[in-house]
C-alpha cells in the first residue's frame, strides 16, 4: 500500500523590494556643500576655472523641467568638455595638443532649492575631432541624476553663436526632427559684461509647448 506523501515545508515568500532611484540624498553623497554639509575633504564643485585657465570665460545655466512644467530642484548635473583648443583632460585624446593644466574640464552641481537653476563657470571649449574625420562643433556633455530618473540622463549643450559649426555638426544633423536639434541649444546673453548661455532641459514636452529634450543612448 502506498504510504501518503510528506507535505513539504512551507516556504515563507517575501515580496521584491522596490528598486531605487537617485536620491532624495543624492545631494548630500555627491555635492555635499550644496546640501549643507562639510564632510570632504575636496569637493567637486561648478567652477571648472582657475585663473590661469586658457579660454573665453563663459556661465552656463538654466532651469530642468519635468512634464508639468514644473522646475525640477532637487537635480544633479555633471558636465564634461574640452579644453579651449579643443581637448580633452584624458589619455584617450591623442590630439596633438598641450592640456591645460589648470582646466579639469568636469564638474558637478545641483538645482538651486528655491528657484531650481544650475549654473556653471567655465570656458568654451574649441571644436573637437569626430568620427569619420568630421568635426564636431564645440559642446559640453551633461548627465542628470535625480528622483524617478533610474539611469542617468545623457545630452548635450551646444552654443547659438556656432551656427555654421553646428550645422556641419554629425550629432546634431543626426537628428531627424530639425526643430528638437533645437533643444540643445544654449542661448547667449549679456550679464555684467560676461557671456551666460542658458539651456532649459525638459524631462518630457511640457504644456507651455517646450519640447522634450533630445538625450542621447550612450
Amino acid at each position: 500500500m502506498n504510504q501518503p506523501l510528506t507535505p513539504l515545508p512551507m516556504v515563507q515568500r517575501r515580496p521584491e523590494t522596490p528598486s531605487q532611484t537617485g536620491g532624495p540624498y543624492v545631494h548630500i553623497g555627491l555635492a555635499p556643500q550644496q546640501a549643507g554639509f562639510d564632510i570632504f575633504e575636496n569637493n567637486f564643485g561648478n567652477v571648472l576655472v582657475t585663473d590661469d585657465t586658457r579660454g573665453e570665460r563663459i556661465t552656463l545655466e538654466g532651469r530642468v523641467f519635468d512634464g508639468s512644467g514644473t522646475a525640477v530642484r532637487d537635480v544633479l548635473i555633471e558636465i564634461w568638455q574640452a579644453n579651449a583648443d579643443g581637448k580633452y583632460a584624458h589619455p584617450g585624446d591623442t590630439q596633438d595638443k598641450d592640456v591645460d593644466p589648470s582646466f579639469r574640464g568636469w564638474g558637478r552641481t545641483g538645482g538651486d532649492f528655491d528657484t531650481g537653476v544650475y549654473t556653471f563657470e567655465t570656458i568654451k571649449p574649441g571644436a573637437v575631432p569626430g568620427n569619420n574625420g568630421r568635426t564636431q562643433a564645440p559642446h559640453v556633455l551633461m548627465v542628470l541624476f535625480a528622483r524617478g530618473i533610474n539611469v542617468g540622463l545623457h545630452t548635450r549643450l551646444y552654443f547659438d553663436d556656432e551656427t555654421d559649426a553646428n550645422a556641419a555638426d554629425p550629432l546634431l544633423s543626426s537628428i531627424e526632427w530639425e526643430v528638437r536639434r533645437d533643444t540643445l541649444i544654449a542661448k547667449r546673453s549679456e550679464r555684467n559684461g560676461k557671456p551666460v548661455y542658458t539651456l532649459d532641459i525638459r524631462l518630457q514636452d511640457t504644456p507651455d509647448g517646450g519640447r522634450e529634450t533630445v538625450f542621447l543612448d550612450i
